[in-house]
């Protein structure tokens, strides 16, 4: 990650002013690179933080995720437009959207708050601003951070256009206060007259929302947590507002325009998680009282908080708010048609369809109606269209019963293990980050499998293929039903190993099987960064033995074609550790090699003994025909972050990184052993931060697989 120290100057948001990110000055695919780009379909699989229907304009509307960016509904193809794709490698911190604003008068324009991370390692955010609906952007980079992948990420919005005029604009921030905008979002300044003081850590501004002429804003850190402005300059604490535990931090709000009734949910946590108790309040704008709505109160046993609210346009008194974190029963929606006097859950008389989504059954279960929901919406023109997020989808119904995911387009996964098998029904075996492993018997739609079972993982730490054996396979990961597991038929199902390692429960890390399928070697690292010595197996996961010299925590690697040859690079020392006796012992080799960061990666190229690549990130790129003894420095790049193979032009396979050659870190092909490079994505094609994992396709020239951290996997073909 590229570090940047923030950035206040006297408390001050300073700003810059930079071209629109579309026509950023980096290179384009050169000829003979140019590559149709699309997603593997799963389908959601992240957060969804925030949905926003266009008050004016039917069939148009948006959301935003936590590390995946922007979308726009297309009513016509009944599918998601990703519209933040060509934020680029060294800008990933803008990929994940902290707010999002429409302005009512002018429906052409679009305003997002980016950034994903507020730490000191992480860049400021920025405001994206679109006069076509998000197809090109201008961008005002900001001296505060956002925190659109941190605890408070499904509050909002924390972006808005004032009503009264358009030129203004408010955004809400975690640590700096409430800043202004007077001329579109261009330049921004504190907002004079605010009275909250900002803490650190803290969550600061967690929604602004109009209510006729009124502003509200709310604030996370300690009561008054509710201020308004009825002139833009003279912000006060709104009498009589709630107080107490499950009233400490409001979430979101909206106003019914027809009874002047503004609608705030309430947690005792900003959320998603980490949420106990909560509450609903309605205050009648006009009188100045308040009134406690709350559908159910959470008690011992059954604890959770409030989240989303939206507001019937057409039938006043409507009104529909979300449960979040609701473990135990389950969160639902609770719908009121008169005002918050009486609610139904709609949960209970929900049908679930999630055919199109299949993973969403969790390995077998019935599909659950959602948790962590702070996103929802109801749409202005159709009283009985609703939608909502949760962890993994959005759901939408058009009836108020019957319920599917509406993610067509909307791909968020955090890649982890990409493996494409040289024979069988599927082209592509994936390693996601909380959805476990999925066998792609097709690209263009959801797994039918959904995801792999017995175990079902959370995040997949460890995905492995046996070279000479195609049919055998193993994974690891977080599981409640054990941490490994393998498959005799290519990925399609899946048997626990009948014995696992006592590290695997805390420290499950990844794993290699030997090109004949006889030996696994699985390393293990701790989520506190703790490594241990790897652990091998040659009766397929019945014993373990521990390999003490092996180095500890590095990722075991398996050579394509010698079963009896495994690798590992000691990323502390720069030392290349090779195995000649199925991996029982290891001896170092090469060294005086990078060293200092963990996401070096050494991958051998398919059908070659002894053939090794070295993917050093900014230290470039390093080859071995050795097995390890020697490597020689390639100078055709002077980054490489990840690196991975396919079917070949010639003899020799097509070779895939990201990396770079110039100032562009870009997806690239070789096809002569890494002599020359060829870029393959281009400028609109970039999805922020790709330096997890990448492969080709051994059976088709061109084809290549990247994982994202946030879009899901792209798949490009050559055009």
């Amino acid at each position: 990650m590229r570090m940047s120290r923030r950035a206040v100057l006297g408390g001050v948001a300073a700003v810059s002013t930079l071209p629109l990110l579309g026509a950023s000055p980096v290179s384009a695919a050169p000829a003979g690179g140019a590559y149709r780009w699309r997603n593997v379909t799963i389908g959601g699989t992240g957060f969804i933080t925030g949905v926003l229907f266009h008050p004016a304009v039917p069939g148009l509307a948006y959301a935003r995720t936590d590390i995946g960016g922007a979308y726009r509904w297309d009513e016509r193809r009944a599918r998601w437009t990703p519209l933040t794709d060509h934020i680029g490698w060294d800008d990933w911190n803008l990929l994940g959207v902290e707010a999002m604003a429409v302005d009512a008068a002018h429906p052409d324009r679009l305003y997002l708050a980016v950034g994903t991370y507020a730490q000191s390692w992480a860049g400021n955010g920025a405001v994206l601003r679109s006069e076509d609906r998000g197809a090109t952007w201008a961008r005002t980079d900001l001296t505060v951070k956002l925190g659109a992948n941190e605890d408070g990420r499904g509050t909002g919005e924390r972006l808005l256009v004032d009503p009264r005029d358009s030129d203004t604009l408010w955004l809400g921030t975690r640590h700096d206060g409430l800043l202004r905008s007077t001329d579109r979002g261009a330049t921004w300044t504190p907002a004079t007259g605010f009275p909250a003081t900002a803490r650190d850590p803290g969550q600061g501004v967690t929604l602004l929302v109009a209510a006729g002429r009124a502003l509200y804003a709310g604030w996370g850190d300690g009561a008054p947590n509710l201020y308004r402005t009825l002139d833009g300059s003279t912000w006060e604490p709104v009498p009589g507002q709630p107080t107490g535990t499950a009233a400490r931090v409001p979430v979101r709000a909206a106003y019914d325009r027809h009874t002047r009734a503004l609608y705030v949910t309430y947690a005792d946590a900003p959320g998603p998680n980490g949420q106990l108790d909560g509450s609903v309040h309605r205050l009648d704008t006009v009188g100045g009282r308040w009134t406690d709505v709350t559908p159910a109160a959470p008690g011992a046993g059954d604890t959770f908080g409030y989240g989303g609210v939206a507001v019937d346009a057409r039938r006043p008194g409507t009104v529909v708010v979300s449960t979040n974190n609701r473990w135990a029963a389950v969160d639902t929606l609770y719908r009121s048609t008169d005002a918050g006097r009486t609610w139904t859950s709609l949960k209970d008389s929900a049908v679930l369809d999630v055919s199109e989504t299949p993973y969403l059954r969790w390995g077998g279960d019935a599909p659950k109606f959602g948790w962590w929901i702070q996103a929802l919406a109801l749409d202005p023109y159709d009283s009985r269209h609703l939608v909502y997020g949760t962890g993994a989808t959005l759901y939408g119904t058009r009836d108020l019963v019957h319920w599917a995911p509406r993610v067509r387009g909307l791909e968020e996964a955090s890649v982890r293990h990409l493996v494409s098998p040289p024979s069988g029904r599927a082209h592509l075996l994936s390693g996601l980050g909380d959805i476990g492993v999925m066998y792609h018997e097709r690209l263009t739609s959801s797994p039918s499998r959904g995801m792999a079972a017995n175990p079902v993982f959370g995040t997949a730490t460890g995905l492995a293929q046996a070279a000479a054996e195609p049919s055998y396979v193993v994974r690891t990961g977080w599981g409640d039903g054990g941490n490994g597991a393998s498959s005799t038929d290519g990925g399609q199902t899946w048997a626990p190993f009948a014995a696992q390692p006592a590290l695997a429960k805390d420290a499950p890390g990844p794993i290699a099987v030997s090109a004949d399928g006889a030996v696994l070697l699985w390393s293990f690292v701790h989520g506190d960064g703790t490594r241990y010595a790897a652990h091998r197996s040659d009766d397929g996961g019945a014993s373990w033995a521990e390999v003490g010299t092996f180095p500890k925590g590095a990722t075991p690697v398996a050579d394509p074609v010698d079963p009896a040859r495994f690798y590992a690079y000691d990323t502390d020392a720069g030392t290349l550790y090779a195995s000649t006796d199925g991996g029982r012992t290891f001896a170092a080799r090469a060294d005086g090699l990078p060293s200092g960061d963990s996401q070096f990666k050494v991958v051998a190229a398919p059908g070659r003994v002894g053939d090794l690549w070295l993917s050093a990130k900014w230290n470039g790129l390093y080859r071995s025909t050795d097995g390890g003894v020697g490597f020689t420095k390639l100078t055709s790049c002077w980054a490489s972050y990840t690196l991975g193979f396919g079917k070949g032009a010639a003899d020799y396979p097509a070779v895939y990184q990201v990396g770079a050659t110039d100032a562009t870190t870009a997806v690239l092909r070789s096809d002569d052993a890494g002599a020359s490079w060829t870029r393959i994505n281009d400028d609109r094609h970039q999805w922020g931060w790709t330096g997890e994992v990448i492969t080709g396709d051994p059976r088709v020239y061109g084809r290549v697989y990247l994982g994202t951290n946030g879009r899901g996997i792209q798949y490009g073909e050559p055009v």
